[in-house]
């Protein structure tokens, strides 16, 4: 047995064995407990009307005196008294004189009341100043009470009902417990109660309350003994205790400033006071840190919480995130300036009898104020003010010790909330800069992109998307979840976007542009020195061509996309995902799909499907659900976007939340035309001829001999240096694009031709008669295409 196990139970048993007894004016016993027969092994009928020195085993050794003396006993002594066995107990006794000149005698044995840590044992109890003893009768009335009674709370114990000394509330389950003592003889112990009566007015104390049965000489329950021992000084501290427990546990527990305001009110509140606000500076609400305050005037601050024991918020004080009005000087605002907390009554308020100002700051019934700053480094970050409208007591210097403790602690919170939210806003600022334009409308598709920050104290990852617009009117689409969290993630996330950005100008298979991507991310991750800041992540890459319908993707260890036909119906895509990157060694597979016009394709990070309470498979299924009902045609794609984001709920995600919708369109048949020619150099002519024949239809007429010339130059290289067949194809839209394809896979070079050479000056003619041009390889070959302006009077 340990030694608080120990102790435990030798203060239950000396709790068990304390013995009660009345004794009258000349020392007879006339009542007798059920633990005092248990302490001496004599029953009430043995005892009583007998006098009580008769028990004590050295009678002529104790100074007693006179038995005519008023004062029969000491008030605490020892004494070995005589056991009916013949041994001897000693004990320790207390005895207090009643108003009708009788005593009632508490003892317990000595061996158990000598744990001086034991706030309950007799030995305790008796050094305690206020104690008040009763005798009550049959029917829990107070028939005598403590004579020195008066020494205590200054005016007689009245005699009579319970109900005049204790609160309301607490008459009808102390009456209970008090009949259960009279009917059963078991001792009650420790029983807290608040005092009403006759304590000064608007005053009421913590009373711990213990009882015992007496009984007469026939052993019949006469009544019941009490003891009344005040426990406010206890029961404070105990509050004070309980308070800093809590502030420690839940103050600082969010890296939010406002909830960490909210946090900081809402525990002083019942606790301490009744109403409670705090205020903080503007600059700590965007994550700033705030000016020197001096004297008064206008302090730039809001209140950011507020709490109320009533649960409703006044409505003539200052309402939540209002802003301070001009504050006047005076002591006590250069007290909380310097740091240092101040108490005060309702008219020491430095707002008192201002007229604009006393309804703002000053509760209707608020008698006592109570302010601390939260201070921190040197700088006032806010104010805390408590205020007691209905708690009787003033504050005092221990009440304000315990909020410069709790104010300090959260001082140090609220700032670290306010370098987390710097922090955060730069890491926010610098990913959304980083991030293409939301909204985008091309011939391939409309794009919405959505995106959302980590919150709930977690840093922002580095998810992100993107919109990239390839040559023939196709679109790339992108989206990339970066490993870690913090300006580094969003650091390295920039990084990989410009490379993909870089790659995609390129034309790359979707597959071979994860190959190199997951090279540069091996790369980077050999370049990187501290162990924490790890390199890797997940990409799926998408390219939408609206002139075939046609998407081809792949996955670099990323979830796949889902697409929406018009109806409504949705369906996860079957994508085989590749390792992701940064992994190696293993390739990258990609698939293609034909889309019907209007469809929606969304892409998104786990963020949106996985969380603390939801796995990926049903997080999954559930967007699924939530993208059919709402991506349906003639629905907004950015209503959808924010109807999709409701399945996070209130709460702030865990992880950042990327998600990218898609709606795409095919070009009509009559926006295009094409040819096939085999590799003779006759064939040039024909191509030329069809070109014009196409663009007349088109009242392309004006680009005719432009176009004319570029195929030219185009097709007879092919014919030249790749051989058949060569492909043929024009395009109209917002630009007239022109492709020629061939067999070959060598990378054509654009140089500047001296004067004697007698060719290299077509693809020079070619770059000087289009907007832009490029090529591109396929399975079979490479596609050189061009772009020119269709807009009238331009091509020449």
């Amino acid at each position: 047995m340990n030694a608080s196990a120990s102790r435990s139970s030798r203060r239950a048993a000396s709790h068990t064995a304390l013995a009660t007894a009345v004794l009258g004016s000349e020392g007879t016993i006339l009542r007798w407990s059920r633990a005092a027969t248990e302490l001496l092994g004599r029953t009430s009928e043995e005892v009583c009307g007998h006098l009580v020195w008769e028990l004590f085993a050295d009678a002529l050794a104790y100074p007693w005196g006179n038995v005519r003396r008023r004062s029969l006993f000491p008030g605490t002594g020892q004494a070995r008294l005589r056991h009916r066995s013949g041994s001897t107990v000693e004990v320790v006794f207390h005895a207090l004189a009643l108003e009708g000149g009788e005593y009632v005698v508490l003892a317990a044995p000595s061996h158990l009341v000598a744990d001086e840590g034991d706030a309950w044992s007799l030995g305790g109890l008796f050094r305690q100043g206020r104690i008040v003893v009763c005798v009550h009768d049959t029917d829990l009335n107070i028939a005598r009470a403590d004579a020195t009674l008066r020494t205590f709370t200054g005016t007689p114990w009245p005699v009579g009902a319970l109900r005049d000394i204790l609160s309301p509330e607490e008459v009808e389950a102390t009456e209970a417990a008090l009949r259960q003592v009279l009917d059963t003889g078991v001792p009650l112990v420790g029983r807290p109660g608040r005092l009403r009566w006759p304590l000064p007015p608007g005053r009421r104390r913590t009373m711990s309350l213990s009882a015992f049965q007496l009984e007469n000489a026939s052993g019949h329950p006469t009544g019941v003994a009490t003891v009344f021992t005040d426990i406010s000084e206890q029961e404070r501290i105990r509050r004070h205790l309980a308070l800093r427990h809590a502030a420690a546990e839940r103050i600082g527990a969010s890296l939010d400033v406002n909830r960490t305001a909210q946090d900081l009110a809402e525990i002083l509140v019942t606790s301490l006071g009744d109403l409670a606000w705090v205020v903080l500076a503007d600059a700590v609400f965007e994550g700033d840190e705030p000016p020197k305050l001096v004297g008064g005037g206008r302090w730039h601050m809001r209140r950011a919480a507020v709490a109320s024991a009533s649960g409703t918020w006044p409505s003539r004080l200052l309402p939540p995130l209002a802003e301070y009005p001009p504050l006047p000087d005076g002591p006590i605002m250069q007290h909380l300036q310097r740091g240092k907390a101040v108490t005060g009554h309702r008219t020491e308020h430095p707002m008192f009898h201002i007229p604009e100002l006393e309804p703002l700051f000053i509760p209707e019934h608020g008698h006592s104020f109570m302010s601390s700053p939260l201070y921190a480094r040197g700088l006032v970050l806010g104010l805390v003010v408590v205020w007691r409208t209905e708690k009787p007591d003033a504050f005092d210097d221990v009440d304000s010790g315990v909020l410069t403790e709790i104010a300090s602690r959260a001082a140090l919170s609220v700032d670290n909330a306010r370098r987390y939210t710097h922090e955060r806003r730069a890491a926010i600022a610098l990913q959304r800069h980083l991030l293409p334009q939301a909204t985008t409308s091309t011939t391939a598709a409309d794009t919405v992109g959505l995106y959302q920050p980590a919150g709930g104290g977690a840093e922002i990852g580095g998810d992100w998307f993107d919109v990239i617009h390839l040559p023939s009117l196709r679109v790339a689409l992108v989206v990339g979840d970066v490993i870690g969290h913090g300006l580094h993630a969003t650091a390295t996330m920039g990084r990989l976007r410009t490379a993909v950005q870089t790659l995609a100008d390129l034309d790359l298979d979707p597959t071979e542009l994860l190959t190199h991507l997951d090279g540069l991310v091996q790369r980077l991750a050999t370049e990187t020195t501290d162990a924490q800041d790890s390199i890797g992540g997940t990409c799926l890459y998408a390219v939408y061509d609206p002139t075939s319908g046609r998407c081809t993707m792949a996955s670099a260890g990323h979830p796949p996309p889902v697409c929406v036909q018009p109806g409504g119906t949705a369906r996860l895509l079957g994508l085989s995902p590749g390792p992701p990157l940064g992994v190696g060694g293993m390739p990258f597979e990609s698939a293609t799909i034909t889309l019907e016009p209007g469809s929606v394709l969304a892409l998104y990070t786990d963020g949106l499907v996985q969380g603390v309470d939801i796995d990926i498979d049903t997080g999954t299924r559930r967007l699924v659900s939530s993208l059919a009902a709402h991506c349906r045609s003639g629905h907004s794609l950015n209503d959808a976007g924010r109807d999709v984001f409701s399945l996070l709920g209130d709460a702030p995600p865990r992880d950042d939340v990327t998600l990218l919708l898609a709606r795409t369109r095919v070009l009509s048949t009559d926006d295009t035309a094409h040819w096939e020619f085999p590799a003779d150099p006759a064939v040039v002519a024909k191509a030329r001829g069809a070109i014009a024949d196409r663009l007349s239809a088109w009242g392309l007429d004006d680009l005719a001999f432009t176009t004319e010339l570029i195929v030219s130059e185009l097709v007879t290289n092919a014919i030249r240096y790749a051989g058949g067949p060569v492909g043929l194809r024009l395009i109209r839209e917002d630009r007239l694009i022109c492709e020629v394809t061939d067999p070959s896979t060598t990378q054509p070079r654009l140089r500047r031709a001296r004067w004697t050479d007698e060719g290299g000056r077509g693809l020079f003619l070619v770059a000087q008669l289009t907007t832009r041009w490029g090529s591109r390889y396929g399975r079979y070959g490479k596609t050189i295409w061009t772009e020119q302006p269709i807009n009238r009077g331009t091509a020449t």
